[in-house]
């Protein structure tokens, strides 16, 4: 290890748990973060900031100004800008920690292109905000063993969960079916910064300890805690249910892309069209709907206002409409601005 290097891990060197041949190990770890909202840029940071070599930050959204008031890596002109996040996170990175690489997809994890976006992770960490996407992650992280971390944040609640496959119970193992009904969430019921760093904070640590070989040391139980009532509950999870869809059947439905559907509800009064491999050239489009409303656009993604609607368009062709929770609406709207 490098004098300079030695130097700016060597209070975390210092540390027992880690020492020379852990922060070794994290130079040369590759990492993916699903989501870089919340949760997601936060761990992103804190794992940056300890070396992990390679983290591959995945994230279909683009920074708002509402963002700001939790999710750490983003400032008022990446919102401005509307820029993707994972692009917003990776340039952030660099400009305090250069020495690692880091890898910003700007893509929605699906069925169709997780094996190559997670292709070469040794850990997978959740940073997403529904359990459609955290499914379809468990279905390839016990597929391939590949160890991943679930983690999520709401209101004053923060819940995390350590998957290691064939040795612990993983998220079909605790959860056999998504939830169903309504339920809250960030836009509904808010959320506090300090429940975030905290399941942040939890979930950086146990990555920590998965790549430095202290596998003994990860929590084996469902943990979940209320910063704001001080309740806190732990289920075990230690080891794989028996009759376990994924673990003991190995049947892979979320992979297989059963049941998903072909546009979702995506946030506050949003629609999201999940069309991909259409590539979409700003300029033209701009040119076609600059008199039909505001568009504003860079070399990531194209926003499109026209009361009371506003389209945010990526270059695969992927759409969110906000301004309505009618898929019939959002598709109307595609395929009147954009095309069928």
């Amino acid at each position: 290890m490098s004098l300079e290097l030695d130097e700016r891990y060597s209070r975390q060197i210092l540390f027992r748990g880690v020492g020379e041949e852990g922060q070794r190990r994290l130079a040369v770890a590759r990492v993916a973060i699903i989501g870089c909202g919340a949760t997601g840029s936060a761990v992103a940071s804190l794992l940056a900031r300890s070396g992990v070599g390679t983290i591959r930050i995945i994230d279909r959204d683009y920074v708002e100004p509402s963002n700001l008031q939790r999710q750490t890596l983003f400032d008022e002109s990446d919102a401005r800008e509307s820029l993707p996040k994972a692009v917003a996170a990776a340039r952030r990175i660099a400009a305090f920690n250069s020495q690692i690489v880091v890898e910003p997809k700007v893509a929605d994890l699906t069925p169709e292109n997780i094996e190559g976006l997670l292709e070469g992770m040794e850990l997978i960490l959740d940073g997403t905000d529904n359990f459609e996407t955290r499914y379809l992650v468990n279905d390839h992280a016990v597929k391939n063993s590949v160890p991943w971390i679930y983690a999520a944040a709401v209101g004053s609640y923060g819940v995390t969960l350590n998957v290691l496959p064939g040795t612990t119970a993983c998220l079909a193992c605790v959860f056999p079916d998504s939830p169903q009904g309504t339920f809250e969430t960030c836009e509904t019921a808010g959320i506090l910064n300090s429940a975030v760093n905290l399941v942040a904070s939890i979930e950086a640590t146990e990555a920590l300890k998965l790549l430095v070989g202290a596998v003994e040391k990860s929590r084996r139980t469902l943990l979940s805690f209320d910063v704001w009532t001080n309740e806190r509950a732990e289920v075990g999870a230690a080891k794989p249910r028996t009759g376990c869809r994924a673990c003991a059947d190995r049947e892979f439905v979320h992979l297989a892309g059963e049941g998903r559907p072909h546009i979702t509800l995506c946030g506050r009064n949003s629609v999201q069209i999940h069309e991909r491999h259409r590539p979409v050239d700003f300029g033209e489009v701009n040119e076609r709907l600059k008199s039909l409303g505001t568009v504003r656009y860079n070399g990531f993604v194209l926003k499109f206002w026209r009361e009371p609607y506003e389209m945010t368009l990526f270059p695969d062709g992927r759409a969110i409409i906000k301004g309505t929770t009618d898929p019939g609406v959002a598709r109307s709207l595609y395929a009147r601005y954009i095309g069928s």
